[in-house]
């Protein structure tokens, strides 16, 4: 009788816990049907002028001209740490050409989004995000998220999630040509 009472009990929270998380599925589903995230792609940039982690100003507006590559990360985030030393190297390499990576830490914290930076030796400035940025950018919900600029300021595309890092090498090499 008391295994009886158990099991029933366990299935009726189980049933409650499924009903909740069903509740919150339909809700997330309904509002994002509601509001549709737009692609930013052949849109103009969002623009925004912040400090860089060494207090110098990143001002997007300044680098039309340039084809830069926009990546919003965080720390905490390990597909954005194998990209970041190679995203490091494509300045270095293609710089020069009139290319710039900005990178954007979604990290709460700056003192570790600075320790990460020192640590992989980046070649690109990087600042500190927020939601507000973050929804200019069409709701940073998923990291690494990021943009590729062309010269006239408007997003040629975007990468989210785990990005085939060859694809982004041949978009940022067809804009500097």
């Amino acid at each position: 009788m008391q295994a009886t009472r158990r099991v029933s009990h366990d299935s009726y929270r189980l049933a409650r816990c499924l009903g909740a998380c069903v509740l919150v599925a339909a809700s997330i589903a309904a509002s994002a049907q509601s509001a549709p995230v737009q692609s930013l792609v052949g849109r103009q940039a969002p623009q925004f002028a912040r400090r860089d982690l060494h207090g110098h100003t990143i001002d997007l507006r300044s680098l039309r001209g340039k084809v830069v590559l926009l990546n919003f990360w965080a720390t905490w985030c390990a597909p954005c740490q194998t990209e970041m030393p190679v995203f490091s190297e494509w300045q270095r390499t293609y710089g020069p050409q009139g290319f710039q990576v900005i990178g954007i830490s979604m990290d709460d914290d700056s003192d570790a989004a600075r320790k990460l930076v020192e640590k992989l030796g980046l070649a690109y400035p990087v600042a500190m995000g927020d939601a507000k940025l973050g929804e200019q950018y069409g709701e940073v919900l998923g990291l690494p998220k990021t943009f590729l600029i062309g010269r006239d300021g408007k997003v040629l595309a975007q990468f989210q999630g785990e990005s085939a890092l060859k694809s982004i090498e041949r978009s940022i090499k067809s804009a500097l040509q």
